[in-house]
């Protein structure tokens, strides 16, 4: 019980460390904030995606973004579109796909993956590079990932727990959430 103990508190530990919002990350959040205020003046939509336990935390922040925040905001999980676009098109390429079908000029772009190496995502960057859209990643293991060069921002977890990088990412957008929504 002892050695539980112990390893919970270190855990714990470990966690608050990352969560604490040092200046970097603060100027990036005031940065996010204004380009979703610009987003919802303009009356443009941001779409969010991810994969897993990411696509779980962009349908959160969609929902609570939409509702609470008053602006537009969607994510692709719905399962038709995801079997049917990775059927079509590979599931490395259903992204992008899904981005030229429903993303429009002046939109902003979120993509969420903990790794920075899912190649659906990178495609995706890649394609919204060549687009008039603006593109923040959300990612972990130190920065040292591709997707994390394609931002004009770039939010990064600095562990390799996915539990904790998930986590933050959450954290991080239900912050703007509640920036918006006047929660806090």
């Amino acid at each position: 019980m002892n050695n539980l103990n112990e390893i919970i508190k270190l855990y714990n530990k470990k966690y608050l460390k990352l969560v604490d919002i040092d200046n970097n990350n603060i100027k990036k959040i005031f940065q996010f904030h204004t380009l979703c205020k610009k987003i919802k003046k303009n009356k443009k939509k941001i779409i969010i995606v991810g994969n897993g336990g990411s696509a779980a935390i962009a349908s959160h922040f969609s929902v609570d973004l939409t509702k609470n925040g008053n602006i537009r905001c969607v994510n692709f999980n719905e399962s038709d579109l995801l079997t049917c676009f990775s059927n079509d098109y590979g599931y490395e390429n259903w992204v992008k796909q899904a981005l030229k079908f429903y993303c429009d000029k002046g939109d902003l772009v979120i993509l969420i993956s903990s790794s920075g190496k899912s190649l659906n995502m990178i495609n995706a960057a890649k394609y919204i590079g060549k687009k008039q859209n603006t593109l923040v990643t959300f990612t972990g293991f130190h920065g040292k990932n591709p997707l994390s060069n394609y931002g004009k921002i770039n939010f990064v977890v600095n562990s390799q727990n996915y539990n904790f990088i998930e986590n933050i990412h959450q954290y991080w957008l239900l912050l703007l959430t509640d920036l918006f929504s006047g929660n806090i």
